[in-house]
């Protein structure tokens, strides 16, 4: 169903077009994670300044945040290319030997989903990363011989919703770890507006922040809802969003005033209505709603624990008093 996917903060075709044309090109512009930028502006500008590539970078957190936009601004402010490519694409060591040969000094590997990378790829990565070298095994049995492949120094980003799943090898091996948090209201008005602009939609001030209030504090989804709301506003009205065309669009997408779509709705109330508000486990959450359990927990639930509607706890998930009053239901003692 339509309104199942607009408020999954994972990329789609469809985002990955948008994206393109609305990403920022500097960190001047890029919106929000304040913290990491003034950092990395810093530590962008010390690189340039030894004539050295900038240390490895972690960027870390759900999804939809700004990673990839992060990873190419790096290298955009670093003077240099960047190489994209992805843990699953990794499958041998001789994809990624393939692709760090490709690479000219200084430039910017961006690996997402870092997590998912095999754990042969990683071991090559290791001195790749650490001393720029790396060693391939050639030949089989008995004719089996190592030759080392001198690289160019690189910078590698990494990117993951995962971090936890990341070897401590690996991790010690990121001189910088950022952590990306979810956005502000305000933080994503100003990126509302800003993609209006460049759409060349007519929005007003208000209808921005409640595109914001309802996008789960992640800018693929306000962007996302940004797109259904211009088209409601094309078709049925003269084009410019408002407060009212915004939230009329909103209610038809089934997003209600704390950014809860139906599948939210399922979950929180299944928990309460079939297991007493919990605790329970995420399979039997899982199979009791007919979502899948990476779903639960990539998608859904970060934002309900950022909000407070629902704990983790050693026994499973438990739905807390603010979900209860969200829904009108009455807490048992």
């Amino acid at each position: 169903m339509e309104e199942d996917r607009l408020l999954s903060s994972e990329s789609t075709l469809e985002d990955q077009g948008l994206d393109h044309s609305i990403r920022p090109a500097d960190l001047d512009h890029y919106i929000g994670q304040n913290p990491i930028k003034e950092n990395l502006k810093i530590f962008i500008q010390a690189a340039r300044e030894r004539s050295e590539p900038l240390d490895h970078v972690l960027l870390y957190g759900p999804p939809g945040l700004g990673k990839t936009t992060l990873a190419m601004i790096i290298a955009t402010e670093m003077g240099v290319n960047i190489r994209t490519t992805s843990g699953p694409a990794l499958e041998r060591p001789g994809d990624l030997a393939a692709v760090l040969s490709s690479l000219e000094p200084c430039d910017v590997l961006f690996i997402d989903e870092i997590h998912r990378l095999s754990r042969n790829v990683e071991e090559v990565l290791y001195p790749a990363m650490e001393d720029f070298f790396l060693d391939i095994v050639l030949g089989k049995d008995d004719t089996a011989h190592s030759v080392r492949l001198n690289l160019p120094p690189f910078t590698l980003v990494g990117a993951t919703t995962r971090a936890g799943y990341l070897s401590p090898p690996l991790r010690d091996r990121f001189g910088v770890i950022s952590r990306l948090q979810f956005y502000s209201p305000d933080e994503l008005s100003l990126i509302v507006k800003r993609t209006a602009s460049v759409l060349g939609t007519s929005i007003d001030q208000e209808a921005c922040l409640e595109i914001a209030r309802r996008s789960r504090g992640t800018p693929r989804i306000a962007n996302r809802l940004l797109k259904r709301i211009r088209d409601f506003a094309q078709v049925e009205m003269d084009g410019r969003i408002d407060k009212t065309v915004a939230r009329t669009g909103l209610e038809r997408l089934q997003v209600d005033e704390a950014g809860l779509d139906r599948v939210d709705h399922q979950l929180l109330k299944g928990i309460i209505e079939k297991f007493g508000g919990g605790p329970v486990g995420l399979d039997t959450i899982a199979a009791a709603i007919g979502e899948e359990r990476h779903t639960i927990e990539d998608v859904h639930e970060p934002y309900l624990l950022q909000i407070g509607y629902i704990q983790r706890t050693p026994r499973g998930r438990i739905v807390t008093e603010h979900a209860y009053k969200h829904f009108n239901i009455r807490q048992e003692d």
